[in-house]
C-alpha cells in the first residue's frame, strides 16, 4: 500500500499541462484562424489551423 501512496503522491506533483490561449475562447460557428463554417461546438477546422493560432498568438503576446 505505501508503494500506491507514494505514486500518487508523485503524479500530483506533476506539472500540468500549459493552458494555451485557443481553450478560453467561446465556439462561434466557423474557425477562429481561417473562419471556414463549423458546427457550434468546435473553435478550429483542425489541427493546423489551431496550431496556427496558438503561434501566432504567441507571437502577438
Amino acid at each position: 500500500m505505501p508503494e500506491k501512496e507514494a505514486r500518487l503522491d508523485a503524479s500530483s506533483d506533476a506539472p500540468s499541462a500549459p493552458v494555451r490561449p485557443r481553450q478560453a475562447l467561446p465556439p462561434k460557428g466557423s474557425c477562429w484562424y481561417c473562419e471556414k463554417p463549423l458546427d457550434s461546438v468546435k473553435r478550429f477546422c483542425g489541427k493546423a489551423c489551431a496550431d496556427s493560432f496558438d503561434e501566432e498568438a504567441e507571437y502577438t503576446r
